[in-house]
């Protein structure tokens, strides 16, 4: 299998346990690593024979700073369900990370891995 990877897809959502979190919003990054066949695209040169990366990331644009979850588990499954909806995509790994959580005396960041794969 072939993989395209997008890293830094950077939003700001209004995702979290905490009603702040919810109001106020905070960032989030994800890290995708799509499954698919690349050979059609490599042979052809056409885009009709690939994944249009653009259109994944505003998809996963769209759900962070839309989405209103508690958790950030049911964003990050939110998300990999909708990239798997993409045409060729037969896998997604996902991580999503919550650079600033408000965590007293936490300076580091929360990561959620999902792997998915077609049925």
């Amino acid at each position: 299998m072939d993989f395209i990877q997008l890293t830094g897809i950077r939003c700001y959502g209004y995702t979290g346990y905490l009603k702040e979190e919810r109001f106020l919003g905070q960032w989030f990054e994800v890290d995708l690593r799509i499954g698919l066949d690349l050979a059609p695209a490599g042979q052809s040169d056409r885009i009709d024979d690939t994944l249009d990366y653009r259109s994944v990331i505003a998809a996963v644009k769209a759900i962070i700073s839309t989405a209103k979850f508690d958790l950030v588990e049911k964003l990050a499954e939110t998300i990999i369900t909708k990239v798997l909806e993409f045409d060729l995509v037969q896998q997604v790994e996902l991580k999503l990370h919550k650079p600033a959580a408000p965590i007293p005396d936490f300076g580091g960041k929360i990561t959620i891995e999902l792997t998915r794969t077609r049925l």
